[in-house]
């Protein structure tokens, strides 16, 4: 069976968009030139931080490890 929508590899960078609960400071992203950092507001009032940026597997691991 063929599909059609693409897969992810390990070793092409993808494009990701990680929320956390909370207000994460620029200090938790080595280069912050690679992922934008934004703060919202969830339904329930509390801070969430978006980190949104392109990966490869080595740079996701290394950044969800900071955070």
């Amino acid at each position: 069976m063929k599909r059609n929508s693409p897969r992810l590899s390990l070793h092409q960078p993808e494009t990701y968009q990680i929320k956390v609960p909370g207000v994460l400071n620029e200090l938790c992203v080595d280069d912050a030139s690679l992922v934008s950092l934004t703060v919202e507001e969830s339904t329930d009032g509390q801070p969430i931080s978006i980190l949104t940026g392109t990966f490869d597997q080595a740079a996701l691991i290394g950044l969800l490890r900071r955070i």
